[in-house]
């Protein structure tokens, strides 16, 4: 179950975010000032990822359909790579997740006839093997992005783990290359980005570990990973369960892998079992709640150790998660959750969240990709995008650069578990003189008309506005049918002034010049 933070830490989060927020305006208007000298941090594009594990259909029935109409000679779904293509995902992190934690990378190479078919004990399936390291990091390659490799600190070896390395980055001469290659890969791929383990700290692990247990063992494997290739990037498993001793755990884990480790690991899951509108689209202050008490460890940390290289935030699983979960989710038809436009509206303040947190959160990936608790949802004749597809891919196709630091008023509601929640939530990304500013509308009812005002700089005339919206908070998307969608216009803004009004339950983009 996820941590409920109090009131208390709530208040604190907010009035100590990367944003002021002033006043209580009246109930459908609000001012934001911003200045594009006044930087929170560099946005870094991997907090656009994604998210691939063996786990119900994702991998086979997803990404991978040997025998499909709709797949190419290698097995991959043609419709799926488009909409991942489309979705421009940054970072693709495989194969798991608690899979990961019983996953022999050997198995997965060779002959696809030859593997081994193995019993899968996280999900409760039986893992054919056929898809393994090299249609993994093949697909990567053809999907134009970053590979992220999850190693099995579980059940697994410090030997598993830096040989895997050395098979997937080693450039030549030894058994390992040469095994390689005579798989079909002479070159190295050269994956840059590896986790130590998936949520060691959760008892429903295979290989649940004390936080002593897993710094003193992955310690271990990250100098031998490190050793292996300098130049990777090695993902500390954070702590996941949140009702366990959360704070100690990350402590004690960075105490034993800084100068090491180059991020912290965390996992989050909100949902709406209460049918609460407004608490649920508050959820994202939990978020940054987190985020604020992950910095202040991972500096405390540091500052016992001033020599050691910086350590930043990985959010390397997230999203709206409750419908679909429970005991009894296992098998191959699980996780399959059907998003509404409350849902994608809470993805935007995610996404607004990891902006607001530029400087410290620097990878992100959705869980998962497709199919399961996923933005792109397919059958046997073709997919169709859910609701939560479209804020992602406005985010990780227009917001770039520099985030900034607003100034904003916005009236408030009374959330339940969150105390006072502002109304409007709102990020800004500024590159090479393009503005994007992404705000949702978190009221149900009501537009809220917003003047921006720029600080020692104007506003090009024209914006483009991009807006996430549908006939109400449960419309849902399905197999032609497309509730909730992207509608495009345009604005005018004059000066240092742009005013718009945000429609009701809505997230909206807009883009232009600011000089």
């Amino acid at each position: 179950m996820p941590f409920q933070p109090s009131r208390r830490s709530v208040s604190t989060a907010l009035l100590g975010a990367p944003f002021l927020l002033k006043g209580q305006p009246s109930s459908n208007r609000s001012r934001v000032k911003l200045d594009p000298e006044r930087k929170i941090g560099e946005i870094d594009p991997k907090i656009y990822g994604n998210f691939a594990e063996h786990l119900g259909r994702c991998i086979y029935g997803g990404i991978f359909d040997e025998g499909s109409s709709l797949s190419d000679s290698n097995g991959y779904r043609r419709d799926v790579e488009k909409a991942i293509k489309d979705l421009n995902v940054t970072l693709l992190r495989w194969p798991g997740g608690n899979f990961s934690s019983n996953y022999h990378w050997r198995d997965g190479i060779g002959p696809r006839d030859q593997r081994p078919a193995r019993l899968e004990l996280a999900w409760g399936t039986i893992e054919s093997n056929r898809f393994g390291t090299h249609e993994f990091l093949n697909y990567a390659e053809m999907l134009g992005t970053e590979p992220y490799l999850c190693a099995n600190l579980g059940t697994g070896t410090w030997d598993e783990a830096q040989q895997w390395v050395e098979y997937c980055n080693y450039p030549e001469g030894t058994a390992l290359t040469k095994q390689r290659e005579k798989n079909g890969r002479p070159k190295p791929w050269r994956v840059d980005y590896w986790g130590l383990g998936n949520e060691m700290d959760g008892p429903w692990q295979m290989g649940h570990r004390t936080a002593d247990d897993y710094g003193k063992f992955t310690l271990e494997a990250a100098k031998m990973m490190k050793w292996t290739d300098p130049k990777i990037k090695l993902i500390a498993a954070g702590s996941s369960n949140y009702n366990a001793d959360w704070v100690g755990w990350n402590r004690t884990v960075l105490q034993y892998l800084a100068g090491h480790a180059d991020y912290l690991s965390m996992h989050l899951y909100v949902g709406n079992r209460k049918n609460d509108y407004y608490d649920f689209l508050a959820s994202s202050l939990d978020l940054a709640d987190k985020t604020k008490t992950a910095e202040g460890i991972i500096r405390s940390t540091l500052t016992e150790d001033p020599k050691a290289p910086a350590i930043h935030i990985a959010w390397d699983e997230w999203n709206v998660w409750y419908r679909a979960r429970g005991d009894k989710q296992r098998g191959r038809r699980i996780l399959e959750e059907k998003y509404n436009l409350e849902d994608a509206l809470v993805i935007a303040t995610f996404l607004n969240t990891f902006i607001n947190y530029a400087h410290i959160v620097k990878i992100a990936n959705m869980a998962q990709i497709v199919n399961v608790i996923a933005p792109i949802f397919t059958n046997e004749t073709g997919l169709y995008l859910q609701t939560i597809y479209y804020p992602l891919q406005l985010f990780a196709n227009n917001s770039f650069g520099t985030a900034l630091q607003l100034e904003i008023e916005s009236p408030t509601y009374e959330s339940q578990r969150f105390g006072k929640v502002p109304y409007l939530d709102i990020s800004a990304a500024h590159k090479d003189g393009t503005l994007v500013l992404n705000v949702v509308n978190r009221h149900r009812d009501q537009g809220v008309e917003v003047a921006f005002e720029a600080q020692e700089s104007k506003f090009s005339s024209n914006f483009e506005v991009s807006e996430v919206n549908g006939p109400d908070i449960k419309s849902e998307n399905d197999f032609g049918v497309t509730n909730v969608k992207v509608t495009k216009k345009s604005t005018q803004a004059s000066g240092n002034r742009l005013t718009y009004r945000f429609a009701p339950h809505s997230y909206t983009m807009l883009k232009g010049t600011l000089s």
